[in-house]
């Protein structure tokens, strides 16, 4: 397949009579099952964040409340936002890479084990004895009920992962969803992190010993997975941004041999986490290891794309392939999620101690990521089954925009009130909210957060009506079965 091959937002022709059942290579009932289940799971954590933005603005209402409950709900927020919306979408780009002889129907029993399991967070968050320990990368609550959640939803992500597709040698010429070279690098990368990240907590279990306490033993087990869970995120939103530009612009920002060698600078030092995990979690170089993977192992490959994603950009600009940086939806994502990027970057050389500016930078980081798969989620409709009606269109081009935006001032907002103390992880009667500079953050905080809530809602309602077309047009269901 041409590099110079992507998707676009316009409805394609009907196809022909002996093209309407997909290619072999490509499993899109799978794509459809795990598309739905992660916007699914970006609706229940928008619900969530709502929740948290009450939390912490009642004090400036006056209003004092237990945390207990908003602290189950952040658990609940964190582990839908940051690993079932993540990892769900993810899974289900992978279900588009085409594949000769994969291992039919892992990948759709594997979105039904992993909805199981999003069932069971939601149920844990009400349960009053499920007591929200509230570690870095994946937040637990310590209760038999969650931790069966979590397991379901990694078998889930497992079975999607393993059907061969991540395998080059297995690699078909196309698809009837076309995915440009570079990009299936990059979604394999990612494939590659989340499997690495696992393997890192399974030793990570079995080199932490008995006689910690809850807290202090899930944030050591989790500490190396999250590290490596970051640069898996990190990668599917590289690919995300090479799908993106290569519909808009005609061509890939960037060849397969630049993209192997990029993504293989992002993954090669993650084999080093299993190794580093069997260490055991409190040993020195395995707690220094997983940072400097993070610090130094993601932000130089991912900026020096993002400088060839740019270029690419500018040259269509020149030759007058692209008419504005805002004017086409794919673009405008690329750039709500570029920016939000570069300012967790920036925001996280500015950590020092425990105070809100951690949490703004990865709220940045995560929004980055966010926002560059709701717009790609606007390409994948239409191929899957589920076109946007034309009077919801124009919205794509700003959705990602608004969401971009709210986040933005989000991070900007809890970063300043944390550069004044703020505490993190505090809610309710817990947060004391001492100087007027961190009222005003607070305040920035909360106003950004609702805009950004404002962006979700608004990508849940176009997708929903792309949705309900789909469900009402039969016609939709027998071109891509």
């Amino acid at each position: 397949m041409s590099e110079r091959e992507g998707l676009t937002l316009e409805r394609s022709s009907p196809l022909p009579a002996r093209a309407r059942r997909a290619p072999p290579a490509q499993d899109l009932p799978a794509a459809r099952a795990w598309l739905a289940l992660s916007l699914g799971t970006l609706l229940l954590a928008g619900l969530t964040a709502v929740l948290l933005v009450v939390g912490r603005l009642l004090p400036l209402l006056g209003v004092t409340s237990g945390g207990g409950f908003f602290r189950r709900c952040l658990v609940v927020h964190v582990d839908l936002a940051l690993v079932v919306w993540f990892y769900a979408f993810l899974a289900g780009l992978v279900a588009l890479l085409p594949c000769r002889r994969p291992a039919a129907g892992l990948s759709r029993a594997g979105a039904g084990v992993a909805a199981l399991g999003v069932l069971l967070l939601l149920v844990g968050m009400f349960n009053p004895d499920a007591a929200p320990i509230l570690c870095n990368y994946v937040p637990v609550l310590d209760h038999p009920l969650h931790l069966v959640a979590l397991g379901a939803i990694a078998l889930g992500t497992v079975l999607a992962l393993a059907d061969g597709r991540l395998l080059p040698g297995r690699e078909a010429p196309a698809g009837q969803v076309p995915v440009p070279p570079a990009a299936r690098v990059g979604l394999r990368a990612a494939g590659v992190a989340v499997l690495l990240a696992l393997a890192t907590l399974v030793a990570a279990v079995a080199a932490t010993p008995d006689g910690f306490l809850p807290d202090a033993r899930w944030e050591l087990v989790f500490w190396g997975p999250g590290h490596i869970l970051q640069a898996a995120s990190a990668c599917a939103m590289a690919a995300a941004w090479i799908l993106l530009l290569t519909a808009a612009l005609g061509e890939a920002p960037v060849g397969r041999g630049a993209a192997s060698a990029l993504f293989a600078v992002l993954v090669a030092p993650l084999l080093a986490g299993p190794l580093l995990a069997a260490r055991g979690p409190a040993d020195i170089v395995s707690h220094t290891g997983f940072t400097s993977l993070m610090r130094w192992g993601i932000a130089p490959a991912l900026l020096v794309l993002l400088v060839l994603c740019a270029r690419a950009v500018a040259r269509a600009r020149r030759d007058g392939r692209l008419s504005g940086l805002l004017a086409d939806a794919r673009v405008a994502g690329f750039v709500a999620s570029a920016s939000l990027t570069v300012l967790g970057m920036c925001l996280g050389a500015a950590i020092s101690g425990s105070n809100t500016v951690i949490p703004a930078h990865y709220h940045a980081s995560v929004g980055g990521v966010t926002a560059s798969f709701m717009a790609l989620t606007y390409l994948l409709l239409e191929p899957l089954g589920a076109p946007i009606p034309a009077r919801l269109r124009p919205l794509t081009r700003w959705q990602p925009l608004v969401y971009g935006a709210g986040q933005v001032v989000f991070a900007i907002g809890f970063a300043f009130s944390g550069l004044y103390g703020l505490a993190r992880k505090a809610y309710g009667a817990e947060q004391v909210v001492r100087t007027t500079s961190e009222t005003v953050g607070l305040a920035v905080m909360g106003l950004g957060g609702l805009v950004a809530v404002a962006g979700g809602a608004l990508f849940v309602t176009i997708v929903g009506a792309a949705w309900r077309a789909r469900a009402a047009d039969p016609a939709q269901e027998e071109v891509v079965a």
